[in-house]
């Protein structure tokens, strides 16, 4: 077999939870994606909305066993066999679709081919195959030594791969924290509410990777929150929230979390035009995006309306909106399967 030689590496990646406009949970899940000449490899696959075998919050041990897996030391697989790359992020079950491509050995080198989108035992290369995609050949030594540097000298799972996402909440145990940890919960991100976390230690607060203040919190207590996780040499990113909508308040935080490099990204950027005219939306490369409007109406009830959703090329989009669902004090959402941008629409 012949094709040329090609990078390999891995990357942090994420797939952005939140409460839909319909009210409907999407799950936030962390993985480590494949990076093929320098390119998420995810990216080139037809805005699929997957997530790889490695993902944060499946354990340890299974973690470790995709791993091994992907080195090819588990059991000798029949020629040809299939492993599957990506993965429905919500069940991962195969009859909703799995990405899989044939791994082998070829001498001292590994041999990606035939990707296929399957949703049975066997799969159609004809029909469902992604034909521009691969041979892709790896120098072994690289590709062994990327994977292998996820796992310690016995096999275990390497200390170094991050815990699920976690957030915190300061402020009262009021109604709104409290739906707003629920929610976080339910789509995979670890909450917990606090008054005061000046005191915690420095262990504890570098496990979370965002702060929420809640409205009541006053400028003081942000000021010793704040000192009190870079004391402790956090990277978690403090945001105070918006408005009492649960849904943009977890929007908020799914992108306090995302931790993507900016050259990876696909959804660069969010602005509103004032009096909610137009949005402009940056994207790098193609993708589906979706926007939706929150605000409260007149008796403090929270209102969402879906405004858009397409799939964009790369650059810089103004997309008319309908001002009648932006009438007030508005925020506007927009999301791709691995990205959520906030912003307020100014009037």
């Amino acid at each position: 077999m012949t094709s040329e030689y090609v990078t390999f590496g891995l990357a942090p990646a994420m797939r952005a939870g939140g409460v839909l406009a319909d009210g409907a949970y999407q799950t936030h899940r962390d993985f480590l994606d494949f990076v093929v000449d320098g390119r998420p490899l995810l990216a080139r696959l037809a805005d699929l909305d997957a997530v790889s075998p490695l993902a944060a919050d499946i354990g340890p041990s299974a973690l470790a066993e995709q791993v091994r897996r992907l080195l090819l030391e588990t059991e000798p697989a029949p020629e040809g066999s299939r492993f599957v790359l990506y993965g429905c992020p919500e069940c991962e079950g195969p009859e909703c679709g799995a990405v899989t491509a044939v791994i082998e050995r070829d001498g001292p080198d590994v041999v990606w081919r035939d990707f296929v989108r399957q949703t049975g035992g066997t799969p159609d290369f004809e029909r469902d195959g992604y034909h521009g995609l691969g041979p892709y050949r790896f120098h072994g030594e690289q590709y062994r030594t990327a994977l292998k540097g996820l796992l310690t000298a016995d096999g275990a799972l390497a200390p170094e791969i991050p815990d699920g996402p976690r957030a915190l909440l300061i402020g009262p145990r009021a109604a709104v924290l409290a739906k707003l940890a629920a929610a976080l919960r339910r789509i995979g991100i670890g909450a917990e509410i606090t008054l005061d976390a000046a005191g915690a230690h420095a262990d504890e607060l570098r496990k979370y990777g965002a702060v929420v203040f809640g409205r009541t919190v006053g400028q003081d207590e942000r000021d010793a929150v704040r000192d009190a996780f870079a004391a402790a040499r956090s990277d978690a990113v403090c945001v105070t929230a918006l408005a009492p909508i649960v849904p943009l308040l977890v929007a908020q935080v799914v992108q306090a979390l995302d931790r993507t490099p900016h050259d990876r990204r696909r959804l660069l950027g969010l602005t509103a035009v004032a009096g909610g005219a137009e949005a402009v939306v940056e994207v790098a490369a193609t993708c589906r995006v979706a926007l939706a409007a929150h605000r409260l109406d007149r008796l403090s009830r929270p209102r969402t309306r879906e405004l858009f959703d397409a799939v964009l090329d790369p650059g810089t989009h103004h997309i008319p909106l309908d001002p009648r669902a932006l009438r007030g004090r508005s925020y506007l959402v927009a999301r791709t399967h691995e990205a959520v941008r906030v912003t307020p629409v100014a009037r």
